[in-house]
C-alpha cells in the first residue's frame, strides 16, 4: 500500500457462490471495510481442505494480513468438500478446473473487486493455479504457486521414474478421510445430513484410479502444464523449498515459461514459507503483496525480483530450536543462469567423486530410505 498504508479488513464468514449447473461452492472472504467504495483486486485460494476448521487457523493468519494491503482474498472450497456441494470424483478432473474459472469470473464481476484477479495456492492449490492459468480465464493476471509442480506422472507423488510411490495408497487415504467429512449444519443449515450421505455413497477410492494408469497416458497428460508451458499467459511466482518433494518444478517453470516468472526456493519443506520448518522461515506477505502490486494493482514502481532466489544451504542442522538450517541467500538475475558452467564428475571405487573415471570397483550400500534428503520417499 506504500503512502496509503494499511486499510481496515472485514470478514465475511461464509458466501455461497452459485456455478452454472447450479451447484454452491462455500467462500470465506477478508476484504478491506471500504472496498464497496474503493474496489480492489482479489486473490483466490481454491482447494479442498475445509475452510470451516482444516486450513482455518492457516487461514486466519495469511489472508487478513494480504487484505489489509488492499485486496480482497477469498478461500473456497472445491466442490464435494467442506461446505460446498457436489462430489469430487478425483483431483484436478476438468469439473474442477471449470468450477475455478466460474469462482474468477464471479470476483471479477463483485462490486468490491476491481476485476482483476490472482491465484494462490500450496499444494494442491499450487497445481490448481497453474492449471486455471492454462485456461485462461479472462480476469486472471498473476499467480503464486507454492509447493506444486508442472508435471503431474514425472513430478508428483504417483510415480517417479515409472515406478510406484507408496504415496500412491497414503495420500489416496488422507483424501477419504478429508473429503468424507460432513458440512457444518452452522454453514449448510438442515442440508447438512443429505449432502454429507451422498459424499459417502460416492466416495471414490482414489488409489484404484491412479493405478489403472501407470504409464504417461492422456489420464496424466491433464493438469500438467508443461504438456505446453506456453499456454500460461500470466505472471508466475514459483515457491519451493529443499526438503519439498516439489522443488524441481520452480527450476523448470522459471526456465520455461514465456511470461514473467520468478522462483523461490528456501530451505522449508512442504509449507508456506512464512511457517516454513526447517527454517529459517521467512516474510512470505511481503513477497506476497509485492507480487499482487505489480501484477493485479499494476504499481509497477516497485522492485522486479531476480528470476531465481536460493537459500543456499551451507552446514549440517544446527539443532537449534525451532529446527534451522544454515546457509545464505543467492540470487541469479537470469534462468538458466550465465554464471553456472555443467560440470561431469565420475563415480570413484570409494564412494566419492573425480574430474575423470578411475579404475572400476564395486561397492554395496543399504539404506532403510529414512536417511538423506529423499527419506521416506519410495
Amino acid at each position: 500500500m506504500g503512502a496509503e498504508g494499511r486499510r481496515a479488513v472485514v470478514e465475511i464468514e461464509n458466501v455461497f457462490i452459485t456455478l452454472p449447473d447450479g451447484c454452491r461452492l462455500a467462500a470465506r472472504i477478508w476484504l478491506p471495510e471500504d472496498a464497496s467504495e474503493r474496489p480492489v483486486p482479489a486473490v483466490l485460494e481454491y482447494i479442498p481442505y475445509r475452510k470451516r476448521d482444516a486450513t482455518a487457523p492457516r487461514d486466519q493468519t495469511m489472508h487478513p494480513k494480504v487484505a489489509a494491503h488492499g485486496y480482497a482474498c477469498v478461500r473456497v472450497d472445491i466442490r464435494g468438500n467442506g461446505d460446498s456441494e457436489g462430489l469430487m470424483l478425483d483431483e484436478y478432473l476438468p469439473q474442477e478446473l471449470a468450477d475455478g474459472a466460474e469462482v474468477i469470473a464471479w470476483l471479477a464481476a463483485q462490486p468490491w473487486c476491481s476485476g482483476s484477479v490472482g491465484m494462490i495456492g500450496i499444494s494442491w492449490g499450487g497445481f490448481k493455479a497453474l492449471q486455471i492459468a492454462a485456461l485462461r480465464p479472462p480476469a486472471l493476471a498473476a499467480v503464486i504457486t507454492v509447493c506444486s509442480t508442472d508435471d503431474r506422472y514425472a513430478d508428483d507423488i504417483h510415480y517417479r521414474g515409472g515406478c510406484l510411490l507408496a504415496d500412491n495408497l497414503a495420500w489416496s487415504a488422507t483424501m477419504m478421510a478429508y473429503s468424507s467429512r460432513p458440512p457444518d449444519p452452522l454453514v449448510v443449515g438442515d442440508a447438512w445430513r443429505a449432502l454429507w450421505l451422498e459424499r459417502l455413497e460416492h466416495m471414490p477410492f482414489l488409489a484404484a484410479n491412479w493405478l489403472a494408469h501407470q504409464h504417461r497416458d492422456a489420464f496424466w497428460r491433464h493438469g500438467s502444464v508443461a504438456e505446453d508451458l506456453s499456454a500460461i499467459e500470466v505472471p508466475v511466482l514459483a515457491v519451493g523449498g529443499w526438503a519439498d518433494p516439489y522443488s524441481n518444478a520452480v527450476f523448470r517453470l522459471v526456465a520455461g515459461l514465456e511470461v514473467p516468472a520468478s522462483g523461490l526456493v528456501g530451505p522449508w519443506g512442504h509449507k508456506y514459507p512464512q511457517l516454513g520448518v526447517p527454517g529459517p522461515a521467512m516474510d512470505f506477505t511481503a513477497e506476497m503483496v509485492a507480487w499482487w502490486d505489480r501484477w493485479l494493482a499494476r504499481r509497477l514502481d516497485g522492485e522486479v525480483p531476480p528470476a531465481l532466489r536460493a537459500y543456499m544451504l551451507d552446514g549440517g542442522d544446527s539443532r537449534q530450536e525451532p529446527d534451522e538450517r544454515p546457509g545464505f541467500w543467492v540470487g541469479e538475475a537470469a534462468w538458466p543462469s550465465p554464471h553456472i558452467e555443467p560440470e561431469r564428475l565420475f563415480l570413484t571405487r570409494a564412494g566419492g567423486l573425480a574430474p575423470e573415471p578411475g579404475a572400476a570397483g564395486t561397492r554395496c550400500l543399504a539404506s532403510p530410505l529414512t536417511t538423506g534428503i529423499a527419506g521416506g520417499r519410495g
